[in-house]
């Protein structure tokens, strides 16, 4: 069983949903992006990691905005299920961009990162991480491993949408990138049943196939 989860940015309360009590040893929550827990580095929140992967289910995330990457990528690397992760602890790790995951009979394509709205208000290496941005080796890597399945997945889980439906979501467009590029190609290039993103803090379907996803929590397979 799995289930989609849009930004967390550090809310625990939002592993006491009553939805999550059916989730067993192997199932899997995931969290599309801003998570929120790896970022002081602080005793308190080392707690609340361990705490966090010694539940029954798997926690998996990608990346958002805001992360501190530093810490992020201080973790080790291991391979799970077809692709790589880094280990936070126990049951929660962080899904590397660009990586096929094969839960189940589910094939899903994770791709993290974005871009800051509020950049410009915060401080380098401090509340702000330039690798926030993916960069086009990132895409490289995310286009050979499809190119491995024939460029089909049944699902794909980002933070940012593609940027194509930013004016439907009426969500800032001002702000280019390869990823938006990039993910706009996807749309076309590769077959999905479903693709899951977070970022603009609601709850809404795009038909036929786009997920905004925020604080609900979706059972997907």
């Amino acid at each position: 069983m799995i289930y989609i989860t849009g930004d967390i940015h550090g809310d625990i309360t939002r592993f006491s949903d009553k939805k999550l009590r059916k989730l067993k040893k192997n199932d899997c929550l995931i969290v599309c992006g801003d998570f929120g827990f790896i970022w002081d580095g602080s005793k308190k929140e080392e707690s609340i990691l361990k705490k966090l992967g010694k539940k029954r289910y798997n926690i998996l995330f990608v990346d958002g905005c805001h992360e501190n990457f530093s810490l992020l990528n201080s973790y080790p690397e291991s391979d799970w299920n077809g692709g790589k992760v880094h280990i936070i602890s126990g049951r929660l790790m962080h899904l590397m961009r660009g990586n096929i995951y094969k839960i189940g009979d589910t094939r899903l394509l994770a791709f993290g990162g974005g871009q800051s709205d509020d950049a410009d208000l915060r401080k380098t290496a401090n509340t702000w991480w330039k690798e926030e941005v993916p960069e086009q080796s990132e895409i490289d890597y995310a286009k050979e491993r499809l190119k491995s399945t024939g460029n089909i997945v049944d699902y794909i889980v980002t933070h940012e949408p593609p940027a194509s439906l930013k004016d439907f979501l009426q969500i800032d467009t001002e702000q280019k990138s390869e990823m938006g590029a990039y993910f706009d190609s996807l749309r076309t290039e590769c077959r999905f049943k479903r693709w899951f993103f977070g970022k603009c803090h609601m709850n809404k379907v795009i038909p036929p196939q786009y997920h905004a996803v925020f604080n609900d929590i979706i059972k997907i397979d």
